[in-house]
């Protein structure tokens, strides 16, 4: 019973430490791509885009 205990405990701490490694290999590729080199203010997008259409108030 320990040996298979062991054995459940070796494959779920190898998977365990897979997909950490590839969390991490990931994050790092991603924050180069989310950089934007328009957000001069540093506020996003905010100043950029409104979040509404204008209302017509004529």
């Amino acid at each position: 019973m320990f040996f298979i205990g062991l054995a459940i405990v070796m494959v779920y701490s190898y998977f365990l430490l897979r997909i950490v490694t590839n969390q991490s290999k990931t994050k790092g590729r991603r924050t180069v791509e989310e950089y934007d080199v328009y957000d001069a203010d540093g506020m996003g997008n905010q100043g950029r885009f409104p979040d509404k259409k204008p209302k017509n108030r004529a």
